[in-house]
């Protein structure tokens, strides 16, 4: 299993009470992963060719792709690397966010649209992002922002104005409508990652009746893809339901 999110370790729970012999891979951009009840390993495979091998070398019979929705690259090689192994591919997923009656979204296709769309006079942006993209809004220097990191980075961010705030979620609405109280934030900037865990500041946003600029995700291979960890445990022929 390919995890790194909330689905990811709920799966592993599931996974552990059917006593099904699995591994929860990481990518390794999380500093202290979550302990799990089944084995995990922490790093890269080297692409397409070095997943495939490891399949074929561990002799793994099912695939789950449960990285993150952006994780798009990861995906892509997830689907050849099945393929080339002859491995069965699902993906475990979760529904986009949509905007609903009170919203202020403004969508973009990806991060170089994001960072262009800043252009213009200063503005104190919650960039909820993670850790990865964030020294690429150096490109537009003159904006105040707000960055939330589960992780102290080993260097700090290349922005010249940022707070840096290290907190793990899930965070409440209360808690987001005052982290963005406190630093006066005019915009939010984030992936539409989709779930419940994240999902706090966008409520946050509709609440404070501020704008949000939602970045698409990312096209990917056509797969079998499901949103619920029981859907996947069904499809390996344990339905939770079972008691299996």
């Amino acid at each position: 299993m390919l995890g790194g999110t909330t689905e990811a370790s709920a799966l592993a729970r599931l996974l552990a009470q059917a006593e099904l012999r699995a591994t929860l891979s990481y990518a390794g951009r999380t500093d202290n992963p979550r302990a799990q009840p089944v084995p995990i390993r922490v790093g890269g495979f080297g692409g397409v060719d070095g997943l495939a091998a490891y399949l074929r070398d561990h002799h793994i019979t099912h695939l789950v792709d449960a990285t993150h929705p952006f994780a798009a690259t990861m995906s892509a090689n997830a689907v050849e690397a099945a393929r080339r192994a002859g491995v069965a591919l699902i993906a475990l997923s979760r529904p986009p966010w949509t905007a609903i009656a009170g919203d202020r979204w403004t969508s973009v296709p990806d991060l170089p649209a994001a960072i262009a769309a800043l252009a213009g006079p200063p503005r104190r942006i919650m960039l909820a992002l993670g850790r990865m993209h964030v020294d690429a809004f150096a490109a537009q220097p003159q904006h105040h922002y707000l960055l939330r990191f589960v992780d102290r980075p080993a260097a700090p961010p290349a922005l010249p104005r940022h707070i840096l705030v290290v907190d793990s979620g899930p965070f409440t609405v209360e808690e987001d409508v005052g982290l963005m109280q406190a630093h006066e934030i005019d915009l939010i900037l984030c992936k539409n990652a989709g779930g419940s865990g994240a999902q706090a500041k966008l409520i946050a946003a509709r609440t404070l009746g501020l704008p949000v600029m939602m970045i698409d995700r990312p096209a990917l291979p056509q797969r079998m893809e499901v949103w619920r960890p029981d859907d996947v445990m069904a499809w390996l022929g344990h339905a939770a339901d079972r008691g299996v």
